[in-house]
């Protein structure tokens, strides 16, 4: 197989317009007629058609391919004859090796799974092991795809990143759109990369979904507006869990929790691991971080501490605001920039309590910076110029802001629950994060102690060097070919 690049850096808050799609070179291949929904065919990436249907979607037809006599849609069902050895049959066939359908309904997502989703296919794409991929879009996506991917999309009729903000929920309809797309795709297994986006398959096909934590299950009120919200979640993982050929997760923490929790078998769970992108990395350039601080009217050599994330409940973001006063009697000079998306579609979460809280206190309204979403490059400048991130989770499944922060030989202030210690490991300092004067305590320990900050951020550096995408869509192969052997 070719190699093909990862795709270029994801952007925190932007994105290319809306109706773009990105082929195997990587250019704008996408029409405004099948972005507006009419029924067409136009080239698609690696020398497939992309074929468009109101409801029924687009699908990349292998009748493209050099040599394939195959229709543009083939489907086995339960009862026929039985399939040959999976394995076997995709490398005897010549199409490239073994073929894996990828939930990519999460792609559009900003956040941990969006994100997740993202650099692990463009890891596993420029990867040459004997797999070829095929991403199912519930529209029309508007972030880089990389190459030597096929591109599938449903059409449905709301976004997956839409139908989760606030007290949404995904429609019954859209289910069924991606039920029917995925059904349709000739691939050998079925890959989940969040159960947060999980849909039932029809047919009986070797799947594997990865279930990042549990979350929902431990904090069920700081997670859902409402029971019902809740009882539909527990519905789909019991449902996701029961058809899951093998469950993957993304920390030992997590796989712990998955059996405990969960009732998931040890022996059914591969744990894979994550990366920082390559845009977190020392920056030495002094006139960038000097930039970076004036844009967000951080004066130049006062003490930062960053948070970065989400504003769910269970982030604690609160406790954070509510120790910085502790901290400033201690560091007066401190600034606390709070970067994540504090307008727009969100999951419920509690921003404008955070932000009257900030506000509430004078001398805390000062020292504490909402930068709202900013790109990559600009992030890691901001992690590059801080003395600290810090990370009050009340539970994480792995915590990829520790990682990014670590990777630009910035130290962590973190949570000592859930998979950060696991995570961040001798690169920073741990609080418990119900106390807001073990957090305070903490900070100004970092804060002050001669020599301590440039310690751990030695150690912080040393300890991102031993994660990495390519490890992570190395251990996804092993999952795949345990799941694809269990038809062997």
């Amino acid at each position: 197989m070719r190699r093909h690049p990862p795709a270029p850096p994801s952007r925190r808050g932007s994105a290319p317009g809306a109706g773009t799609c990105w082929g195997a070179s990587g250019s704008n291949r996408w029409s405004a007629a099948c972005a507006g929904g009419q029924a067409g065919a136009r080239p698609g990436p690696t020398g497939t058609c992309l074929r468009f249907t109101p409801r029924r979607g687009i699908a990349a037809s292998p009748a493209h391919r050099r040599g394939s006599a195959t229709p543009p849609i083939s489907r086995w069902k339960p009862g026929s004859r039985p399939r040959p050895p999976i394995l076997r049959r995709a490398m005897a066939r010549g199409e490239g090796g073994v073929h894996i359908g990828v939930d990519a309904s999460s792609w559009e997502n900003e956040r941990g799974f969006g994100r997740f989703t993202r650099n692990l296919i463009a890891a596993l794409a420029a990867r040459d092991s004997g797999f070829r991929y095929s991403l199912l879009f519930d529209q029309p996506p508007t972030r880089p795809v990389p190459g030597g991917v096929d591109v599938v999309v449903a059409g449905s009729g709301r976004s997956m990143s839409e139908a989760s903000s606030g007290a949404a929920a995904r429609g019954g309809a859209d289910l069924l759109t991606m039920m029917r797309s995925a059904r349709g795709m000739d691939c050998d297994l079925f890959f989940y990369p969040a159960v947060y986006s999980y849909f039932p398959l029809p047919a009986r096909r070797p799947s594997v979904v990865c279930y990042h934590d549990t979350i929902p299950e431990r904090f069920p009120d700081l997670i859902f507006p409402r029971r019902l919200n809740f009882r539909l979640w527990q519905a789909k993982c019991w449902l996701a869990k029961m058809q899951a050929t093998r469950v993957m997760t993304i920390s030992e923490a997590s796989a712990t929790d998955l059996t405990r929790i969960l009732r998931i078998p040890r022996s059914r769970i591969d744990t894979i691991t994550e990366g920082g992108d390559a845009a977190f990395h020392p920056i030495g350039d002094t006139e960038r971080l000097a930039a970076v601080r004036a844009r967000h009217a951080i004066p130049e050599g006062a003490p930062l501490l960053v948070y970065l994330g989400g504003f769910n409940r269970h982030k604690n973001v609160l406790r954070l605001i509510e120790a910085m006063p502790a901290i400033l009697d201690h560091v007066p000079g401190l600034r606390l920039a709070i970067v994540g998306r504090t307008a727009g579609a969100r999951f419920w979460d509690n921003v404008e309590e955070l932000q009257a809280s900030a506000a509430a206190d004078a001398r805390r309204s000062g020292s504490i910076v909402f930068t709202g979403e900013i790109d990559d490059a600009e992030l890691a400048e901001l992690l590059n110029t801080a003395d600290a991130l810090v990370f009050p989770s009340l539970w994480e499944g792995f915590g990829l802001p520790a990682l990014e922060a670590m990777s630009c030989g910035t130290p962590v202030l973190s949570s000592d629950r859930g998979s950060l210690p696991e995570v961040v490991g001798d690169g920073g300092l741990y609080f418990d994060p119900l106390s807001v004067e073990d957090l305070a305590a903490q900070a100004v320990r970092l804060l002050t102690e001669p020599g301590l900050q440039a310690d751990l951020a030695g150690k912080a550096l040393a300890r991102s060097a031993q994660f990495g995408w390519d490890k992570g869509a190395a251990l996804a192969e092993e999952s795949f070919r345990s799941a694809l052997g269990r038809t062997l």
